[in-house]
């Protein structure tokens, strides 16, 4: 989706799945066009997630600022309604300074926050809720899953559902209502005093693979370990409940051993990847292959 208007500031949006390389091509972008990036990464925003998310390092960033990263605690819950409030006024300030500002991330939901809006979705018994984490911690998340896919197939074809959350709020929105929770999406993007253009980065299949397992790998030896240990208090968080901290709380569960952690984290790690390409292709973005 392009939209384009002279007299408006511009929101360059390069969004993608994870490993593919968004830090590298963002901070050159921003040097080029002299300006900062805003991250839409639901768990790089928070200050104890660094390893587990591979957070950008100051080298990294190579002087270029970014915002919204180690910008809130763990101790807080950051939604995307707030993540979109808090956003629209940080461009709001940006935007005075600077023509174009760069967002980057791979969490769609808060990039069609920002760009788009929220959803009109109607309050739901919060007993409705109560009663399918109490489903979740009894049954696990499967069967959750399964009931999902047949009451709105249109979402659990795009949706992240290894995300407990996301397939809770699906769920409870469709048996609360009595309608698919795809029914409530926005159809009208709210308006935004500023172009937005949308693009996503790719690469081969095979080559975004192997960074994906060169990640984790230099995670692990990083002392991803240490990292999930230090965060048991907080593992009921939903950034916790993600790729590479899940099956590390597992692990530590004893639900298995060390090689098949790391082995489920790459497969988790691939497979969260293929639904971030889904989702970007689904929404229009241009796309743009990246390789070495």
């Amino acid at each position: 989706m392009k939209r384009h208007n002279a007299q408006k500031k511009t929101l360059l949006v390069v969004a993608g799945p994870t490993a593919v390389g968004k830090t590298q091509f963002c901070v050159q972008l921003a040097k080029q066009y002299q300006t900062d990036v805003v991250s839409a990464d639901s768990r790089q925003l928070y200050r104890e997630l660094s390893i587990g998310t591979a957070k950008p390092t100051e080298v990294d960033m190579e002087g270029v600022r970014h915002h919204f990263i180690s910008s809130h605690s763990v101790q807080e819950v950051v939604s995307a309604g707030r993540y979109e409030r808090e956003c629209l006024a940080l461009l709001n300030t940006l935007f005075q300074a600077k023509d174009i500002v760069i967002m980057t991330g791979g969490t769609g939901l808060y990039i069609d926050a920002v760009c788009f809006g929220l959803d009109d979705i109607p309050s739901i018994d919060p007993a409705i809720r109560e009663e399918l984490m109490a489903r979740v911690a009894q049954e696990g998340l499967v069967n959750l899953q399964v009931e999902l896919r047949e009451r709105d197939p249109v979402y659990a074809a795009t949706a992240d559902l290894q995300n407990t959350q996301r397939v809770v709020r699906a769920l409870e929105v469709c048996l609360g209502t009595g309608q698919p929770f795809s029914s409530f999406r926005r159809q009208q993007t709210a308006p935004r005093p500023f172009d937005i253009k949308l693009t996503a980065l790719d690469r081969p299949r095979d080559e975004l693979y192997a960074r994906i397992d060169a990640r984790v790998d230099a995670m692990l030896q990083a002392g991803l370990l240490d990292e999930v240990r230090s965060l048991l208090p907080y593992r009921d968080h939903l950034a916790l409940r993600t790729v590479g901290y899940q099956e590390v709380f597992a692990h530590f569960d004893g639900e298995y051993e060390h090689d098949e952690m790391v082995t489920r984290i790459k497969q988790n790690t691939r497979r969260y990847a293929k639904r971030q390409l889904t989702w970007f292709r689904n929404r229009g973005y241009e796309q743009i292959t990246v390789s070495r």
